[in-house]
């Protein structure tokens, strides 16, 4: 079996916590996602949080937004390494599905989980 991935929720205040919980709530699966808030940091320590956060294993960064302060420090951390993703638009859809599959390719997961997460947004 191959190293499980490593599942980094970073967003902007209380938003990753609550969307860790949420997850561990609804799978029953705890300690797969880390939480990484960027509340009162600036460039240098939401880098910081967030390269503790992914340690040295395979990992998926999962942002809130498509750019600010969250996507541009994973990027500029993890620009170098290819073991991790960096994924935006994060919703509770694609991060249950991430905790069910952890143990799949770096590069399949992610694109697990932006099919999931893609398919959760409609009208009903």
């Amino acid at each position: 079996m191959s190293e499980l991935i490593r599942g980094v929720v970073a967003a902007h205040g209380p938003l990753a916590t609550a969307l860790v919980a949420a997850v561990e709530q609804i799978s029953g699966v705890e300690g797969a996602l880390i939480p990484v808030s960027n509340s009162g940091c600036d460039r240098a320590r939401i880098e910081e949080r967030i390269g503790d956060a992914v340690g040295t294993g395979p990992a998926i960064i999962f942002v809130d937004m498509p750019s600010g302060s969250c996507l541009f420090a994973a990027m500029r951390r993890m620009k170098d390494n290819d073991q991790v993703r960096v994924v935006t638009g994060v919703n509770l859809a694609m991060l249950v599905d991430f905790v069910f599959h952890r143990d799949l390719p770096v590069a399949e997961v992610s694109a697990r989980a932006i099919d999931a997460g893609t398919r959760a947004i409609r009208i009903p």
